[in-house]
């Protein structure tokens, strides 16, 4: 029997066939097999080309083009809050480092030392100076944290190694490497729990580092301006002494966390109340457009699935063959794949967002990833729309083509750039500060990438022409695009205006595909 000639299935022929003419299905070449081919071909083409065929609207490119405009809408707004929190956060850590550490200097690195005995003495007494005359120092909105009435202190911790005897004249040492902590409380204002500084003092053959911490509060008021409701804010600050290298420089550090919650009691002249109950409206559409999103492209790829399996068995039945797994997985449209997880982190994020509105949480990091994460997708789908014409789908099958080869790439170059990253880290940074530390080789050797987007360029410029030659010779490599092809009515027909209906005549001997 032929190649091309369908078989009913596999196996010997019937004692009856012997000495007969091939056998074909009476059936196979009748409506159900043309009916299902069509169903086929319907759909595999894009929303226009379906509203030809049938005349629906396409509902779907609709939505998902108002859900794109209304989630960048979305983004914008919570954007521009987010930019203001993020800017009120790091403007307030310069602050309290210009405030506490003495003598301190902006520089790009952000680094403060210190290298005498004096100077770390004069620091801590500087910094309990300041913290103690903060109103009148502060041209902020800074004030003391108060918990049932009493104003919370200043600490001051020393962390020591319990026993450290050091002779480097001799060569020995005799160390305990066990780590004590011993803190004290510096109140704002006079109090009879107030502890002085009379007798405080710092072994350092011992000590490893003084950290001090403080909490203070503040509004940020700037929101106003932008139809908001202002946040509170606590500053829980820690100022660290670090002497664990025990090198004769100490290295000092601001480090500074932050909780945002809703003031108790607060009164803005205007409708900020009112608008703010608008972006949580705005939001729940938002929430609503994506849940729609969501449940229409599950449908559409739980009906690519289903049609794959009905296509794997009408192909085993009639030509003897199994379908191949990238003819499989054809079925399976990425896209909505794409458009799902866009849907579900935006639903999540849009959530998130509404507590943050409400004051019920202040989670601006997860919600800026969940956001900015469903975005991006949002708008890498919009590329799908160009594959709809013909001089964009080139750009797109070439991006498709390319990317297995730009990963096995990326597999290679990742190799080449860990082993320089190591090499550089033991051979140069005894010589080099770029070097020093792993973090910063990483970044000194990022400019390797750079280079590599020439051999990126390459990679997907061939496969560009790859994918053009083969657009020129209309060649149909596939399984399923060969079926396909043999239907050769055009969306204008007609003939896609109703649903298919169950052959009489069935083209499985397990049952019909109609």
């Amino acid at each position: 029997m032929e190649e091309s000639e369908p078989l009913l299935a596999a196996g010997p022929k019937p004692r009856w066939l012997i000495g007969r003419a091939p056998w074909r299905s009476p059936c196979l070449d009748s409506k159900g097999v043309e009916d299902f081919r069509r169903r086929l071909k319907y759909y595999f083409m894009n929303p226009c080309q379906k509203y030809r065929a049938r005349g629906r609207k396409p509902w779907k490119l609709m939505l998902q083009i108002l859900k794109i405009a209304i989630i960048t809408v979305q983004l914008v707004s919570f954007g521009l809050s987010n930019e203001m929190m993020v800017t009120f956060k790091e403007e307030n850590l310069m602050t309290f480092r210009h405030l506490f550490l003495k003598g301190y200097r902006d520089n790009w690195q952000g680094s403060h030392a210190i290298y005498s005995r004096a100077d770390v003495f004069d620091h801590i007494y500087y910094l309990i100076s300041r913290y103690r005359n903060l109103q009148n120092v502060t041209v902020g909105n800074l004030a003391y944290e108060r918990v049932g009435g009493t104003f919370t202190p200043l600490t001051i911790c020393k962390v020591l190694y319990r026993k450290s005897s050091v002779d480097p004249g001799n060569d020995t040492f005799d160390i305990d490497p066990h780590i004590e902590k011993d803190c004290i409380s510096i109140y704002s204002v006079p109090s009879g729990n107030n502890k002085t500084l009379t007798n405080f003092s710092l072994d350092f053959k011992r000590l490893l580092s003084v950290n001090v911490y403080l909490t203070l509060k503040t509004i940020n008021l700037q929101t106003v301006r932008h139809h908001e409701l202002p946040d509170c804010y606590d500053f829980h600050i820690t100022i660290i002494f670090d002497n664990r290298a025990h090198s004769g420089k100490i290295n000092v550090d601001v480090k500074n966390k932050v909780r945002i919650y809703e003031c108790r009691d607060w009164n803005v002249e205007g409708n900020s109340a009112k608008i703010d109950y608008l972006l949580v409206l705005f939001d729940s559409v938002v929430i609503l457009a994506c849940f729609s999103s969501l449940i229409l492209c599950c449908r559409s790829v739980l009906k690519g699935i289903q049609l794959q399996f009905e296509f794997g068995t009408f192909y085993r039945t009639f030509y003897n063959k199994a379908v191949s797994l990238s003819d499989r997985l054809e079925f399976v449209n990425g896209w909505y794949i794409l458009i799902i997880v866009s849907d579900v982190l935006t639903m999540a994020g849009s959530v998130m967002k509404i507590g943050i509105q409400t004051k019920f949480q202040s989670n601006y990091d997860v919600c800026s990833i969940l956001l900015g994460t469903a975005t991006m997708l949002s708008w890498v789908g919009v590329v799908r729309y160009l594959g709809f014409f013909k001089k964009y789908n080139i750009l797109i099958l070439t991006l498709r083509a390319a990317f297995p080869n730009v990963i096995r790439f990326c597999c290679c170059v990742a190799m080449i750039y860990l082993g320089y990253c190591f090499c550089g880290w033991i051979v140069l940074g005894p010589y080099h500060d770029k070097f020093r530390t792993l973090g910063k080789v990483t970044e000194c050797l990022f400019s390797l990438i750079n280079g590599d987007d020439i051999l990126f360029i390459a990679l997907i410029t061939d496969t560009y022409e790859t994918i053009k030659h083969h657009q020129k010779d209309q060649e149909c490599v596939s399984q399923l695009h060969s079926f396909i092809a043999e239907c050769r009515d055009r969306p204008e027909s007609g003939k896609y205006q109703t649903d298919v209906e169950p052959s009489t005549c069935c083209v499985s001997p397990c049952g019909c595909f109609g």
